[in-house]
């Protein structure tokens, strides 16, 4: 195995159909904007790139097939290059990036490019893509009413139960959230709103409201990794890739996967998510307090309380009080999602994972502006999607 570098990362803005961002931009547009400014900041050619690892998703075309990596080859230039489409629900970026990274690591490649974007359905994520009573994610949607939102409103109560969270601590977090994408030139929302505003948005599943829950966008997201000898030619202070990992569930978790399944001993949610935080740490050699930040999947803001916990950042029911004291914020002591996060941004599911990337990136070479971790110097990042995939990555300067 060779050592990893990140090159040079890009994003486009994330929005919304119509408006002043994105406009009426197809994802292949969205994805080349990404694409341009990675190989801007690598200081490499489009020809220099050696392969393709693309998050490709139903959602916004790819020929109809999720090959979204080959109309970004098209579109820039068919160089013939190999193009790996990956997906994997919202893990499909981190995903693409793992393949990425193995493909420079194990000595295949020495330049890859890595590319997400999306350009999605307007109202709530709709995970069954088909009407098929054999689907569990269809049943579970239409026949009980058991939505995106609906499901994480369970787990937000059993947060309330378990640790006595009020609707008030949740809000918080939403507020600390917005306070970080101030300013962040890449975020949907860039104005700070009050614990009031978040308390006065309307109710989608009980006890989550509109504000806590993050919307769809459009957006893409691209990087550029390469091998140590490739590095040291564009670069005196690159940023490496310390792990990446994927992982699936297991048969502990406890949250409704199928139609049938062995009955879990214990209140174990989200296992693939673990799995893949606990890997890349094994295979980083480091633990979770050697973690500078963290950039984690809020799609509500309950994650951001229950998945420090869960990884070890710090103890069960603890991050109530760590929001309140401000350690969560760029400058606290466990600073979580200094982009803004997922609900700063909105979703644009295949770009999540590359996003991730590209905010650690910036981070660790000091270029965050005010939402800058000082002295960073490891960050995490990490997703999960359907189908209980999951990814972590930790990269390190």
């Amino acid at each position: 195995m060779q050592d990893v570098a990140v090159l040079g990362v890009g994003l486009h803005r994330f929005g919304k159909t119509g408006d002043d961002v994105v406009g009426n931009k197809s994802v292949t547009e969205l994805c080349r904007h990404a694409v341009d400014k990675a190989l801007e900041d690598a200081g490499v050619s489009w020809r220099q790139i050696e392969a393709v690892a693309a998050a490709s998703s139903r959602f916004s075309g790819g020929k109809g097939w999720g090959l979204n990596g080959n109309d970004v080859v098209e579109d820039i230039g068919s160089t013939g290059i190999p193009v790996f489409n990956m997906s994997a629900g919202c893990a499909a970026g981190g995903n693409a990036f793992n393949v990425g990274y193995s493909l420079v690591a194990g000595g295949m490649y020495d330049l890859v490019l890595v590319v997400g974007g999306e350009v999605m359905p307007k109202g709530m994520i709709q995970t069954s893509g088909v009407e098929e009573a054999t689907d569990p994610e269809f049943l579970r949607q239409r026949c009980i009413g058991f939505p995106g939102p609906s499901f994480w409103a369970t787990l937000a109560r059993r947060r309330m139960h378990d640790y006595g969270t009020t609707e008030e601590q949740f809000a918080s977090v939403t507020v600390k959230a917005r306070k970080c994408s101030v300013g962040n030139p890449y975020a949907r929302f860039q104005k700070e709103i009050t614990l009031a505003d978040v308390l006065a948005s309307p109710y989608v599943s009980n006890p989550l409201r509109l504000f806590e829950i993050c919307p769809v966008s459009n957006g893409a997201a691209a990087a550029v990794i390469c091998s140590k000898r490739k590095a040291r030619e564009f670069t005196k202070k690159p940023v490496w890739v310390a792990s990446s990992a994927v992982a699936t569930l297991t048969f502990e978790d406890s949250l409704p996967r199928g139609l049938a399944g062995p009955v879990p001993s214990g209140p174990s949610f989200h296992t693939e998510v673990k799995g893949a935080v606990t890997r890349a740490f094994e295979r980083a050699g480091i633990g979770p307090k050697d973690v500078s930040f963290t950039e984690l999947q809020d799609n509500t803001c309950y994650y951001e309380l229950a998945f420090p916990e869960e990884w070890g950042l710090c103890e069960p029911g603890e991050s109530e009080r760590l929001v309140a004291a401000g350690e969560t914020t760029p400058t606290g002591r466990m600073p979580i999602n200094p982009s803004g996060g997922f609900v700063s941004f909105g979703e644009a599911t295949t770009a999540m994972g590359v996003f991730q990337i590209a905010e650690v990136t910036w981070q660790l070479r000091g270029q965050s502006g005010a939402r800058q971790v000082p002295g960073a110097k490891v960050g995490l990042a990490q997703t999960n999607g359907l189908g209980g995939n999951a990814t972590a990555a930790i990269l390190k300067r």
